[in-house]
This record gives C-alpha cells, sequence and structure tokens, in this order.
C-alpha cells in the first residue's frame, strides 16, 4: 500500500508536523511520506534535533525511516511493530 503523503510545509511548515505525522502513523501502523520538510524555513530540511525524534520513534516502532539526513526534504515512514515498555 502506499504510503500517506503529507506536505510538511503546511501551516507554520516548522518540524513538529514531522514528528507528529510519525508518531501517529506509528501508532496506528500506517506508512507515511512527509514532502517539502520545513520548506519555508531559512534551513529547510530536516535538522539533528529532528533525526533524533525520527530515529526514536523508528526504534519503538521497529520501523524503518528513507530520507534520515540533515538537510532531507523528504521521510519515507514505515512502522513495524511497536515496543511494549519491557521489550524496549
Amino acid at each position: 500500500m502506499e504510503p500517506i503523503e503529507i506536505d510538511g510545509s503546511y501551516g507554520e511548515g516548522g518540524g513538529q508536523i514531522v514528528r507528529t505525522a510519525l508518531a501517529l502513523a506509528a501508532l496506528i501502523g500506517k506508512s507515511v511520506k512527509v514532502v517539502n520538510i520545513r520548506a519555508k524555513r531559512p534551513n529547510p530540511g530536516l535538522r539533528p534535533q529532528h533525526l533524533m525524534a525520527l530515529k526514536t520513534i523508528a526504534q519503538i516502532s521497529s520501523g524503518r525511516i528513507s530520507g534520515l539526513d540533515v538537510g532531507s526534504m523528504k521521510v519515507e515512514f514505515y512502522p513495524g511493530e511497536v515496543l511494549s515498555g519491557g521489550d524496549f
């Protein structure tokens, strides 16, 4: 199934839309693609703090992410099974 596509420049266009999209995707088990990440910002794309948050979401959900680099304007996330407290 194709991932749900989200425009990361929507609204205030910051990193919160990426973090929220991936966290919710992990919870509901749906793949998501976020494009135009922070497009309207002076330094568009992912910043180091976003990478850490997204890596954590992937680890907790046994998921995988493509495009996980500083400056990346697009990420695709494929969640796995969310780990419980004793498994993490």
